[in-house]
């Protein structure tokens, strides 16, 4: 897309809102994902590619950008992957904001590795590209990295499960998201960390991918309980892998000697902890992400000066049953704070 002559941003405003100046993201066909066009005017462009446009987290995602985007006075573009893993669709989307001539793209990677080439190709036309949540492998790959530390989102709800079996020989089910995702693999990481052991240990009875999916959720937990009857502790990737298993083991009349700890923190899953479906779970924060991403982009497009390295964007336990030794904030902070 050829770049428009330079009006007066008074002038580009009235016209964006009279439906004079559009940017539309085209090209964007089958195996591409959902793409729109977001609010904002002006020259710079900045672009937002989700995993999905459905799952709450990135849906808050996508408001802290549009309404960061707003307030700097700069377009957003944003896309989608049709489902969580759709790397082909992130590429297109990629490719089509690249071609529209967008100074930056934030991005959170369905595939941490599979994305790379494409990111090097943007870099290498000029756009600083800032991943946000997922880090690529290598995290290099990017300029920029806004995230939790999904390391220590999953120790914290790892160090809060050990307390709050209080000695008790524990079961472990893990709920994870798939393989060569690696925000997955860190949260697996550090709940095995903050627990106090390793893969290998025997108190870790069954492991099954979610998708971070609800109802795949409450199959891979079906699976763990026929496999293990005795489950006592469930780690999940998400709170809607949580829920998920919550069905599971309510059918199977667990719900009360059962303790599901997960990450997430958002207004649902904080709701969730509320009403004891889950212990706890470690609350990140997503639209400070985008809202911090946007603003790099402009600073990037006035100066030229590019973010670097990582940025920790927050994480914070959630509980309403604190343990001893284990910093948390009750579910009126959550609820308050819910993905802010």
């Amino acid at each position: 897309m050829p770049r428009t002559a330079r009006l007066p941003l008074s002038l580009l405003r009235a016209a964006a809102c009279t439906g004079i100046v559009a940017l539309t993201l085209t090209a964007c066909g089958s195996g591409s994902g959902s793409t729109s066009a977001g609010t904002g005017s002006g020259d710079v462009k900045v672009g937002l590619i989700t995993k999905t446009d459905t799952n709450p987290f990135f849906v808050k995602m996508k408001e802290g950008a549009e309404k960061t985007a707003k307030a700097e006075g700069v377009t957003l573009m944003t896309a989608a992957g049709k489902f969580d893993g759709d790397n082909a669709g992130q590429i297109t989307a990629l490719e089509n904001m690249v071609a529209s001539g967008v100074k930056g793209v934030l991005i959170t990677p369905s595939d941490s590795k599979a994305i790379v080439p494409a990111i090097a190709k943007a870099r290498a036309k000029g756009v600083l590209v800032i991943a946000l949540d997922t880090p690529p492998e290598p995290e290099s790959a990017v300029d920029a990295l806004f995230a939790t530390d999904n390391l220590k989102a999953g120790e914290l709800i790892g160090e809060y499960a050990k307390a709050a079996m209080k000695g008790k020989t524990a079961k472990i089910a893990t709920l994870d998201l798939a393989p060569g995702v690696s925000v997955g693999v860190q949260r697996h990481d550090g709940f095995l960390k903050g627990f106090g052991i390793d893969e290998k240990d025997p108190a870790v009875v069954c492991s099954q991918d979610t998708g971070g999916d609800q109802a795949k959720g409450q199959t891979a937990m079906e699976n763990c309980l026929q496999k293990e009857p005795g489950i006592n502790v469930v780690y999940t990737i998400n709170e809607p892998a949580a829920l998920g298993a919550y069905t599971a083991i309510k059918a199977k009349g667990r719900e009360k000697d059962v303790l599901i700890v997960s990450v997430d923190g958002g207004c649902t899953g904080t709701q969730a902890v509320k009403d004891g479906t889950i212990a706890a779970t470690s609350q990140q924060y997503p639209l400070k992400m985008a809202a911090e991403g946007v603003k790099a982009v402009v600073t990037y497009a006035k100066d030229g000066k590019k973010a670097s390295g990582y940025t920790d964007t927050g994480v914070t336990l959630i509980s309403d049953k604190p343990q001893d030794g284990v910093t948390s904030k009750d579910t009126a902070y959550g609820l308050e704070n819910c993905w802010g």
